[in-house]
């Protein structure tokens, strides 16, 4: 699993004044309505950001703790360029809350600011999936608990300094709450702030189950879709399409439930479920619950999923399909070869299309004579239309990846 590095940019002040005429209209809420908006370092007070504009993140963007930015539904943010210290992502810092609920026909839209889309539109026309690293992303800090190592209560995201009054994630409130995001579609992210490090499109470290993850897409991201670090969160409706590195990523003793997720890979994309166990004592160790998955291999040679480092999950009702033969689960190492023996490493209601020539036998592999465990809970079907598992891919109908027939 690569390690994100998020790197601090000094706060500057940034803005633009407007003025208007006596007989322009003025909107009580928002008189700057109509306007692209540019937004940079730490917010110093409660925010709503309005439909009517588009916001401009320059650099990084931070909810500091005590603060509460509302997106409106039908909001379009891009991310500005820049990599390293210049790279441009929203940041909720731990106490602070983003509330972001869009719906179904206004969706929140993150993008580049290369992206042609306009106010009132749900895409573009110069971008594609193709189109990744073009800024970062989405960061999500809580207060729940994490496992790393010496047990410590909380740790930084890697990259920020410790003196940053920002970046600490973790802590002893399961419950935390950080807000809620609906509807959120995160495109074209990840860019590059050091070798062999990008963001993900969503990051969520340390958050709670308090908060609400409910219907987000993730598309051409550079490196994850989506990854926690520890937690508690639960989250439904999940689409990544296209990733650089793997779909859905998971790590560090998170510990709710991930349900109805659609994983369709990229030519570049990476495992389509990486799974990292606690980096703490048994004393952290936590499981977590994957259901309801379809996972598109798309005939890329990477793995189906990767379970490492003593990963504790139960993964049911999963669907695999558009195999190659090197596209299998991947017991990764004697930590995690340990958890499967000892039965906390759980799969139910399995189906995989296998590819011409390939079996159950040897969907997974390095399961040193445990591969029993997935064979008993598994079927191997002939036709992707036959698949009685899986995600519920009507859940997906607002999407971008849905329009651009993706599934």
């Amino acid at each position: 699993m690569k390690k994100k590095l998020f790197f601090a940019l000094a706060i500057a002040s940034l803005g633009f004044t407007f003025s208007c005429s006596d007989n322009d209209p003025v909107n009580p809420v928002n008189p700057e309505e109509g306007k692209e908006m540019e937004k940079t370092g730490e917010l110093k007070d409660n925010e709503t950001w309005t439909a009517g504009n588009v916001y401009i993140l320059k650099g990084k963007v931070i909810v500091p703790e005590g603060k509460t930015l509302t997106i409106e539904p039908g909001t379009i943010i891009k991310g500005d360029k820049g990599s390293d210290v210049n790279a441009s992502a929203l940041i909720v810092d731990q106490g602070a809350k983003l509330i972001a609920n869009g719906t179904a026909d206004k969706p929140i839209i993150f993008t580049s600011i290369d992206d042609n889309i306009k106010v009132g539109e749900k895409s573009g026309t110069n971008l594609s999936q193709a189109n990744v690293g073009l800024w970062g992303g989405v960061i999500v800090l809580g207060n729940a608990p994490i496992s790393v190592a010496g047990d410590a209560k909380t740790a930084n995201i890697e990259g920020i300094p410790a003196n940053a009054p920002y970046g600490q994630y973790g802590g002893t409130n399961a419950a935390d709450n950080s807000g809620s995001l609906k509807y959120v579609s995160i495109r074209h992210g990840g860019i590059t702030i050091g070798q062999d490090n990008e963001i993900n499109g969503l990051t969520l470290g340390g958050v709670g189950s308090g908060t609400t993850i409910d219907n987000i897409e993730i598309v051409g991201n550079q490196d994850d879709g989506i990854e926690w670090f520890g937690g508690s969160v639960n989250a439904t409706n999940l689409l990544t399409w296209a990733a650089g590195d793997d779909g859905l990523d998971v790590d560090q003793a998170y510990s709710g439930t991930i349900k109805n997720a659609l994983v369709i890979k990229g030519d570049d994309s990476g495992a389509a479920l990486e799974l990292d166990g606690p980096e703490g004592s048994k004393a952290t160790e936590k499981s977590f619950t994957m259901e309801n998955i379809t996972i598109n291999n798309n005939n890329n040679k990477s793995l189906v999923a990767d379970l490492r480092d003593g990963v504790l999950a139960n993964l049911k009702n999963i669907f695999a399909y558009n195999l190659t033969p090197e596209a299998v689960i991947k017991v990764n190492g004697p930590d995690s070869q340990a958890e499967l023996k000892n039965g906390r490493i759980t799969f139910a209601n399995w189906e995989v299309l296998l590819p011409t020539g390939g079996s159950l036998n040897t969907f997974i592999v390095d399961a040193k004579g445990e591969e029993a465990k997935f064979i008993s809970n598994a079927k191997a079907i002939t036709a992707a239309a036959d698949a009685k598992v899986g995600a519920d891919l009507t859940a997906f109908g607002w999407t971008y990846a849905k329009s651009k027939k993706a599934f």
